[in-house]
Order: structure tokens, then sequence, then C-alpha cells
């Protein structure tokens, strides 16, 4: 069974409910010139109904037992099926469970966007941010920010690299824009819209860039969480905890988050409302995302396997295993990244001649500071199939876009380029069909045999092979200490 990466959220108890707090609901969202009026809201959102049937749930893509059980507020065990179950990776999609009905006072249980619309996933490989908002022609086709890691830069490119770099749906993040502030359709209103943009009022996270990293990280924390179990419940802005509907998609799970942390309970009831808040935005500025999603998902379809790869560094130097599963890019999120120090005479950040090498063949299909990003079907996009991101390495010799790699050839040096660091490591996370891997669960890293799993907290964690454990510490002991022989593929 899988190992928890944070201890579970407690479901609430005394908590008021939902239906107690429909008063004064926000106001539908402002149209704006270029798009259809939203319609008013004419009915209360539904709510969880509960009786004491037990529930027929049909499981997920990326559903495990474990995962399932927790949602469900139930042990594994209480989980039948007429099927045997897999009780150690996912569960098939459309697996029928039966499982004892135990929770009361949820979120709705309507599925309100894919899980394809909320990550990089296949379904937008050819969507053009830029495109889109010069089309539109609102504040953001006309918007320039600057910044030292990448110079002056239009809004809409803005967009697409904290979509990129976090792969989160770029559709999804220009719906929020223009569901806020209107910088797709038209213009900011006020002060506050034109410097907080996504509505979270809060100096150090002013500007587009900021704004966007904010929210990126919160869809990522509901989104991953959510899916690796570690988020139960929400807390809104007036103290209001509610439980997460158990048999929600991971980005209907994301959404319900990201308002949760700008709304109260009923400002949040209002913008989620299927007919006549951000869900009914996004279907006009998009079309049906319902449609989009039949053509790619499951995302992680049955079966799924994660290629061979081996330890991501040269032959007969021994490197320390530095950091457990931990956030793929910015630290919340999924639990999809490793880290590897290579050893030195000294501390923090020091040139080294050492390499980090490719896991396994690919072609190398983006590059920055500290960057490298191999896809592993050679297709040439980061939103489909598997791949390997590594940061941290020195811009020095670094391997350069659009070359094809094979198995242990170099990349680069790790250093501290790229990021906080504060010590000379590589930084190695996994995606498939644009979605983070998580490192531990189902669909563990296996790096040469060695298997990853989860510690009590981020960056905590061990690696296994055979009868071996080391133990994730950046104190570079030997606990830590890991070598690529000979003997290793």
């Amino acid at each position: 069974m899988l190992n928890d990466p944070l201890p579970l959220i407690e479901p609430p108890t005394s908590e008021p409910t939902l239906g107690a707090l429909l008063q004064n609901p926000l106001q539908p969202h402002t149209p704006t010139p270029g798009l259809p009026i939203l319609p008013t809201a004419t009915s209360t959102p539904e709510v969880y109904v509960v009786d004491n049937a037990p529930i027929l749930y049909y499981a997920q893509a990326a559903d495990s037992l474990r995962v399932v059980a927790v949602r469900f507020g139930v042990k594994p065990e209480e989980i039948s099926a007429p099927e045997p179950i897999n009780e150690t990776g996912f569960i098939n999609p459309g697996q029928l469970l039966i499982i004892p009905r135990r929770l009361t006072n949820t979120t709705s249980s309507r599925q309100i966007i894919p899980d394809s619309e909320v990550v990089y996933s296949p379904s937008a490989v050819n969507f053009d941010t830029v495109g889109y908002a010069n089309q539109t022609g609102g504040y953001l086709a006309s918007f320039r920010e600057w910044h030292k890691s990448t110079g002056d830069k239009s809004g809409a490119e803005v967009v697409e690299r904290v979509a990129l770099e976090n792969s989160i749906n770029p559709r999804l993040l220009l719906a929020l824009l223009e569901f806020h502030s209107h910088w797709v359709y038209g213009s900011p209103e006020s002060p506050n819209q034109k410097e907080y943009p996504l509505g979270w009022v809060n100096l150090r996270d002013k500007g587009l860039y900021n704004q966007l990293v904010w929210t990126v990280n919160q869809l990522s924390i509901g989104y991953y969480a959510y899916r690796e179990g570690r988020l139960t419940d929400i807390r809104f802005s007036d103290g209001v905890k509610i439980r997460l509907a158990p048999d929600l998609n991971a980005g209907t799970a994301a959404l319900q988050y990201y308002f949760a942390q700008l709304y109260d309970s009923a400002e949040w009831l209002a913008a989620l409302d299927p007919e006549t808040g951000f869900p009914v935005l996004h279907a006009l500025m998009f079309g049906d995302p319902w449609e989009r999603a039949r053509q790619v998902e499951p995302l992680y379809p049955p079966g799924i396997v994660q290629p061979p790869l081996i330890l991501p560094f040269g032959r007969n130097w021994t490197w320390s295993y530095t950091g457990g599963p931990h956030g793929a890019w910015e630290h919340e999120g999924a639990y999809a990244a490793l880290d590897f120090a290579p050893g030195a005479a000294e501390s923090g950040c020091v040139e080294t001649q050492t390499w980090a090498v490719a896991a396994a063949d690919g072609l190398v299909v983006r590059t920055g500071p500290g960057l490298v990003v191999v896809d592993l079907d050679g297709d040439g996009h980061e939103q489909t199939g598997w791949v390997l991101v590594y940061l941290h390495l020195a811009e020095k010799e670094r391997i350069q876009a659009g070359t094809w790699v094979s198995t242990g050839e170099p990349l680069g040096h790790p250093s501290c380029e790229g990021g906080v660091s504060t010590g000379t490591h590589l930084h190695i996370a996994r995606k498939f069909n644009g979605e983070w891997v998580p490192a531990d669960g189902p669909l563990p890293f296996n790096l040469g045999g060695w298997i990853a799993h989860n510690g009590p907290m981020a960056y905590k964690g061990t690696l296994t092979r055979g009868d071996v454990t080391l133990e994730a510490c950046t104190c570079s002991n030997y606990k830590t200490f890991i070598t690529r022989t000979d003997s290793d593929p």
C-alpha cells in the first residue's frame, strides 16, 4: 500500500452547512464586449444528498484503492467489487466499486470541467495562446511585462510560459483572467483588476506573472492533492469548511479548491454554478470542453507502465539522494520530483564536472535557465506521452533543444541555476499526457530498480532496491549515498 505524503485533513465535524449560507450570492459574471451574456441564476446549486444505501462508484482514471478509500471515508477492505480490485496499482477506469455510504455535507458531485482542461493535455497541443489573445483584442493583447529571466514578453507569452512550466492548460488560465478582470475580451475596470488580474490581492503577488504563478499553485494543489488522497476538505475565506465530494474528478476538485481560496461559501457557489458561473464562461470562450475531453481521456489509459529509466547520472561517481517526493515545478502541487546531488568537497552552490545524463532515449524539446525537457516519444510535444523534466543544469555545456539523446548521454552539469537552490543538485520529474506523475503511488518512480516512496512530508522519503533503503536528506551521509555502477542499467 502507498505511504501518505502528508497527514490527511480530518473531515468536518460541526461546521455550518452550505445550505445555510445561500444568502446574497455573488452577482453573475459581468459581460464584456465580444462575449455572449451569461444567464442569470434561477435556482440553488445541488447539494450532495445522503441516504443509507451503498454507493455504486465507477472508477475514474488514476484511481487507486487507497485513495478511493480516503475520499469516501472508509477503509480499503470495506470496498468490494464484482471483479477483483487492483490493490496497489491503478484501478481500471469504469470498474464498478461498491462502497459504504459514510459521508454527509459534501460539495456537489457534479463534474464541471474535465481533467484534460486543467492540465496541459493533448487536447491543447495546437492551441495558440498568443494568437487567441490577438484575435480577441482585449487588454491582454497589448500588455507587456519584463522579467529578468525572459526579458520583455507580451501578456499572452507570459500566460503560455506559466502554462507550459507548470503544465496547466492555457485555456483555463485565459478563462480565469477574463472571469476575474476582463483582460482577454475587454479591459480591467479598476486598479485592483489591473494589478491583481486573478483576484488574489497580495502585494507579494502583484502583476500578471505573479498572479498566474499563485493561481497555478492553487489549481495544482487542488488537482494533485485530491488525486493523491492528500486533500479531502476545503475551507472558505469565511472559515466554513466542507468535505469534497468523493466522486469528483480531479479537474473539478482543482476548481473547487481554487475558488475557495478567493471566496466565501456563497460567492464560491455562484462562481461554480454550472448554469451561470465560470463553467459557462469557459465554454463560451472555447467551446464544449467535454467534447475535447472525449478525444483524449483518460489521460492515464488502462495498463499504463513507466518506460525503463536509469539513474540520471554517470557511472561510478557517488551521489546523494537529497530530496524525496516533492513539488514538480513550484513547491506545491504534485509530489512528482526527486533530487540528487553529486559528491563534492564542499557544500553549497559549487561548480562540478560530473554529468547528469538522459534516463531514457528522447528528443530535447525545451531548454531554459537550468532546464532540460526530454520527450520520450519524440513527437516534439510535451503534452503527449512520457516526458522527463530536469532542473538545475548549468548553462555551460548544457545540451541544446532539438537534440536526440540516447540513454546515458550527458545532458549537463548539476548546479544551482534555474529556481531557488541552496546547493548543487539535480531535480528530475515525470509527466504523462501533460499530467505530473507522482513519484510515489500506483506508478512510482523507478530508476534502475530504485523505487521512490513518500515520507511524512515533502522532500522526505526513501529509495528502495531489494533489501537496501536510502533515506532522503541534504546531510549527505552514508544513508543517502547512491552509485550507478557498471552492473547497473
